[in-house]
């Protein structure tokens, strides 16, 4: 019996070839209520075309104005704040300021491993999506994933898209 090697040779190496240009820096939770409390797990496939990954830094979008990051064991937490040009009340408190950016470094994670760093944040009472542009800087180099869809009917998506997460409706408890 002959066997027929050309078919899932071709689907083979397309999985090869388009392997690395889905391997994003992405967000674990796609989707979550306006107005809630989301844990932020940004998920690193990998490192810059081989060179392991020793910082990631995260802007947070303007309409996120309560942010607490986690600490990672052998990384250095810093966290850059921004005063608001109007005061917010969170649970009672008057915020004056909010977390713009967030930067883990110091550590060192191999190309051929995966890690995730997390942050607490106060999603806003707006729905639609939100995006978080974030820098990977490497040994060698530096990946910018901060690009968004263009939304026109069939666009490819961007090669370098920023995590997102869908701010949903708040559904209420009491139906």
């Amino acid at each position: 019996m002959k066997r027929n090697w050309i078919a899932p040779a071709i689907v083979l190496a397309g999985l090869v070839a388009g392997g690395p240009a889905i391997a994003h820096v992405v967000l674990a939770v796609r989707e979550a209520p306006a107005g809630s409390y989301y844990k932020a797990t940004f998920r690193v496939p990998h490192g810059c075309d081989g060179s392991p990954t020793v910082a990631l830094s995260v802007e947070l979008p303007p309409g996120i104005v309560v942010a607490k990051p986690a600490a990672k064991p052998g990384w250095t937490l810093e966290i850059e704040k921004e005063h608001l040009a109007q005061p917010v009340v969170n649970e009672g408190h008057q915020l004056t300021e909010r977390v713009k950016l967030v930067r883990w470094q110091g550590g060192r994670l191999p190309d051929d491993e995966f890690d995730e760093f997390s942050m607490m944040v106060r999603l806003p009472a707006e729905e639609g999506p939100l995006y978080f542009p974030v820098t990977q800087r490497c040994e060698v180099g530096e990946t910018a994933w901060v690009q968004r869809p263009t939304g026109e009917a069939g666009a490819r998506p961007p090669p370098h898209p920023a995590p997102s997460v869908l701010v949903t409706p708040l559904i209420s408890r009491n139906r």
